[in-house]
This record gives structure tokens, C-alpha cells and sequence, in this order.
């Protein structure tokens, strides 16, 4: 009988080492450098043995660390629009990082390799598969809804609201928007008048061609005379105010308001 005992605690000692083996992750490391000597060996005759490395000779200088080497974008296929990239069926180059999070992951996404090129090849012959006309399409749309354009009329002379003041009034606010593409409400404003001042009104701006937005605007009188200017209000937008027609309350109800900043206004 204790002739049997060596042989059972023999077995449950290697029985609890593959156990605590089995509980080990190997994981595959990258870890490779690119080295050269610092001080090459001399040659050997042919057909007599190496010579003997020196301390010298296993001093290296670091040719290439693929580890802080920067990785190269790939090249993936859009299965749905997404914004600022592009529409469905596009191939796009980005960041290996970002397409493994953003858009491979959440399946927006797949990789362009032979297989998915032919898959999705016919994707952009569709037009009714085209969401919008640009990868900037979308955030172009949500930025002009939610600004307030400040349209700037003479105080001294008649005039009719026309798409070329309203260009203006983009362009000083840093947008550049065509006549073409600005569209005005079909009840006219026309002026001076004070009793429009700092009341609102919109206008339709046509991107690319296809897709419109409604933007809200607010009149504002300015005059040559110095003495006759109306004192510039900080932050007009945030005061509320009345559309110049009843006709155009639905419309401005829609858009969203321009929200300020967190900022000293002292």
C-alpha cells in the first residue's frame, strides 16, 4: 500500500501544475528591432574558422524601432453614409486606429480587400443609395441651422432685401455662399424701418444643388451718421424677439437656437 503513495502525490503535483499552466494567456508580442553593428567583424579566409567576436562587436546602433513606427492608413469601404467621410459604397483611406473603433466595429465599415470591392462595387451606380452630395453635407446642414445671421440694412436710404445682402451677411460671418443658393421667404422685406429692428426672419440655402436648409436671420439698421447709429447690442441672439411676419413663426420655431459659449461677458 505505501509503495503506491510516491506514485499519487507524484500524479497530483504534475496534476496541479497543468492546472496552473492551463490558467497562463500567451499572447502574441511585437516587439522587433532593426539593429547594425557598430563595429563590423573582420573577414575570415575561406575555409579557416570565424575569429573570435570581441566585446566590441556586440555593440549596436538602432537602425528601426517597428514599434514607434508610424502605421500607414488602409483603405476600408463605407457599408452606410457616415458623416464627413462619405456615402455608402465609397472606399476612403483613414487611420488604422480610427477604423478599427469608429467604423469597422460598429460595422460602418469593412475592410477593402478583393472580396468586398466586388460587393460593393455597384453601390455608388445607385443614386437612391446617396444620402447627401458630400461628406460635408450633413455637418453643413447642422451648422447653418443653428446660427443666427445678423442682416445688416442701410438706416438712410430705401431698399428691398435681396440674396446678394444676405451673401454679404454670410460672408462676414465667415461663410461663403453663392445668389443662387440663397433663397428668400416670397413675402418681401423692405426698408427702412424701425420696427423691424432685430426681428427675425429665414432664408433657404440650396447645398450642392440638393439638399436646403432653413437659416435664421435678424435685421439690423446701420447708418453713415455716427450720431444716428443704433448702440450694437453683445449677444443679440440670446434676446428674444418676434419674426417679422406672423408667416414665418412656424418656420423659425423649427430651427434650433445658437447656444453661447461658457465666457466672461463682463
Amino acid at each position: 500500500m505505501w509503495k503506491t503513495v510516491p506514485f499519487v502525490t507524484k500524479s497530483i503535483s504534475s496534476s496541479s501544475i497543468l492546472l496552473a499552466a492551463s490558467s497562463l494567456i500567451q499572447q502574441q508580442i511585437r516587439t522587433t528591432y532593426i539593429l547594425k553593428r557598430k563595429f563590423p567583424p573582420q573577414l575570415h579566409k575561406k575555409g579557416s574558422p570565424p575569429k573570435k567576436l570581441r566585446s566590441r562587436h556586440y555593440i549596436y546602433d538602432l537602425v528601426e524601432d517597428t514599434n514607434t513606427k508610424k502605421q500607414e492608413d488602409i483603405d476600408v469601404i463605407l457599408t452606410t453614409f457616415v458623416e464627413g467621410l462619405g456615402n455608402s459604397g465609397e472606399k476612403i483611406k483613414v487611420k488604422p486606429q480610427f477604423a478599427y473603433n469608429s467604423l469597422l466595429l460598429p460595422g460602418l465599415a469593412v475592410y477593402a480587400c478583393p472580396e468586398n470591392l466586388e460587393k460593393y462595387k455597384d453601390t455608388l451606380c445607385n443614386k437612391e443609395s446617396v444620402e447627401y452630395s458630400s461628406p460635408n453635407a450633413l455637418p453643413t446642414i447642422k451648422t447653418l441651422s443653428r446660427i443666427t445671421l445678423s442682416v445688416v440694412m442701410n438706416k438712410d436710404h430705401p431698399w428691398v432685401l435681396k440674396p446678394w445682402h444676405v451673401k454679404t451677411s454670410f460672408r462676414k460671418s465667415g461663410y461663403v455662399v453663392p445668389d443662387d443658393a440663397i433663397t428668400l421667404p416670397e413675402k418681401p422685406i423692405t426698408g427702412p424701418d424701425m420696427g423691424l429692428e432685430n426681428k427675425e426672419f429665414y432664408v433657404t440655402v440650396t447645398i450642392n444643388n440638393k439638399e436646403k436648409v432653413n437659416v435664421r436671420c435678424r435685421l439690423h439698421h446701420w447708418s453713415t451718421d455716427i450720431i444716428d447709429r443704433i448702440p450694437y447690442t453683445p449677444y443679440f441672439w440670446e434676446e428674444d424677439t418676434e419674426p417679422i411676419y406672423p408667416e414665418f413663426k412656424e418656420v423659425l420655431e423649427t430651427l434650433p437656437k445658437k447656444v453661447t459659449k461658457s465666457v466672461n461677458k463682463n
